[in-house]
């Protein structure tokens, strides 16, 4: 996968020689900045009194980022990709770090993020995650994976504004001794590979395969809520279901990323490897929000179609989304409600009035595009995650009470599971939506994915969706449900 071609361009158009000294002579060139730097006294946190970031790029051409990922050894590696395939950033190492370990409404972790950010400089980006709902207690299967954790790659490989670069950053804090620190910048540099490392081996066969509800459960849950429904309390729920795989060895969690077996489609794609043998993996198709200063982008994407069961290409699919009055009225839920939303803490809200499709290679989904200014007082992310997570399209309407009726019913821990993942700065930000999603356990590897289910909803033919929306990364795999 060649993440910087232009369309209709062969996959591997840089052979896999010359991206390797392309990488050396990046390496060479940091090296060399780094060096230059600790021969300057003047920058040090010591004496500025405050925090320094001290960064060090050099420009590259077309690389294949996910290979580079997967040649290295420093912990954590970190991926993150766009819808449109127009940026990306792979990175290993820790420069800094935010965490959020304490349990607590969401709100709270993301006003903490916030805070922390405003500390850090305004060209740092971070990349992470939160959990679903930090009122449910972690398990131990999550246990890599802190509430909130953010991370300023310590080397990294990026792509954006038309441009490739390597980069390398120090976090200097006061009393931190400058000298030193950029002595260990360069001890990790020696050891980054340029990509040259072997190949990650062949995930493991696939030896068991079981449902966290199982298909009895799904069916009694699913008819839990539409009694609900009956009696007027709720609208719309996300109920999601764990699939559980067991493998005959420890499985190679950075194999999703290489193997994604549709590189066309329209999904962002984010790895997350805090700690070896566990790692979080998306290729989810849903933005929660894209925000440059307070120009916000946000979408609703909901309703579902599998084009396998229609026997249907693009265009019949399209047609049955748009006709379905049971997706219809669920996409409907979305936009209303972000809408809502919306209104108290922006102007100009220019939501999409015509519903489209979103095309992906197994489904498609309703899709309604929204553009928003936000206030000066609200400006931040902490107040747009506020807003916007969850969505209805992975939690409910309405949403406290959809939430209180998952947290009751799931028997599982959703983690990071359709929860806010992506990148932010100061100044800017991108998020999407966790879901379509896999949690590497060493020899285990949890399947995530859910359905919406509002008046009328099939407990069967949503169980079928659930496999579908799987299908991908079970797909890697090499096994079928």
């Amino acid at each position: 996968m060649c993440l910087t071609r232009p369309e209709n361009e062969p996959r591997n158009p840089v052979p896999a020689d010359d991206s390797f000294f392309m990488m050396q002579k990046a390496l060479q060139l940091l090296e060399e900045s780094v060096k230059a730097a600790m021969r300057q006294r003047d920058g040090s946190p010591a004496v500025s009194g405050q925090p320094v970031l001290e960064r060090f790029s050099a420009p590259l051409g077309e690389v294949d980022a996910t290979r580079w990922l997967s040649a290295q050894r420093l912990l954590p590696r970190l991926f993150w990709m766009n819808r449109e395939k127009s940026e990306w950033i792979a990175g290993i190492g820790e420069a800094d770090r935010i965490e959020i370990s304490e349990t607590g409404p969401n709100d709270r972790s993301f006003l903490v993020l916030d805070e922390a950010m405003q500390r850090k400089n305004p060209h740092a980006r971070y990349i992470g995650g939160f959990c679903f709902n930090n009122l449910q207690k972690q398990n131990d299967l999550w246990k890599a994976f802190s509430p909130g954790l953010f991370i300023l790659p310590l080397v990294s490989v990026e792509y954006r504004d038309g441009q490739a670069s390597m980069s390398c950053s120090v976090w200097l804090k006061p009393g931190d001794d400058r000298q030193k620190a950029l002595e260990q910048l360069l001890l990790t540099l020696s050891e980054v590979s340029a990509g040259d490392a072997p190949e990650a081996p062949a995930i493991p066969e696939v030896t068991q395969v079981a449902y966290c509800p199982d298909k009895t459960r799904w069916i009694e849950n699913c008819e839990t809520i539409l009694k609900n429904f009956d009696e007027g309390k709720l609208d719309k729920v996300i109920l999601a279901r764990q699939t559980e795989l067991s493998f005959a060895g420890k499985v190679p969690a950075i194999r999703f990323l290489l193997d994604y077996p549709f590189p066309e489609n329209t999904a962002y794609r984010f790895y997350f490897e805090p700690a070896e043998g566990h790692a979080f993996v998306s290729f989810t198709p849903e933005r929660l929000y894209r925000r440059d200063g307070d120009m916000l982008e946000t979408e609703a994407l909901a309703g579902t179609v599998t084009k396998e069961a229609l026997k249907a290409d693009d265009s019949a699919a399209s047609e049955f989304l748009l006709n379905s009055e049971k997706d219809i009225r669920e996409h409907r839920f979305v936009k209303d409600t972000i809408y809502r939303e919306l209104q108290p803490v922006c102007s100009d809200i220019d939501m999409q009035e015509q519903v489209g499709v979103l095309q992906l290679n197994r489904l498609a989904h309703l899709l309604a595009r929204c553009k928003a200014r936000l206030l000066p007082e609200f400006s931040n992310d902490s107040t747009v995650l506020r807003q916007l997570h969850p969505t209805p399209a992975v939690g409910g309407v309405p949403r406290e009470k959809a939430m209180s009726l998952i947290l009751s019913i799931e028997p599982f821990c959703r983690g990071w599971y359709a929860a806010p993942v992506g990148w932010l700065s100061r100044d800017a930000a991108e998020f999407a939506v966790g879901i379509r999603s896999a949690l590497v356990n060493d020899d285990k590897v949890y399947l995530y994915s859910g359905a919406g289910l509002v008046r009328g909803s099939n407990p069967e033919s949503e169980w079928e969706e659930v496999d579908q929306k799987i299908g991908d990364i079970l797909a890697i795999t090499q096994q079928t449900s």
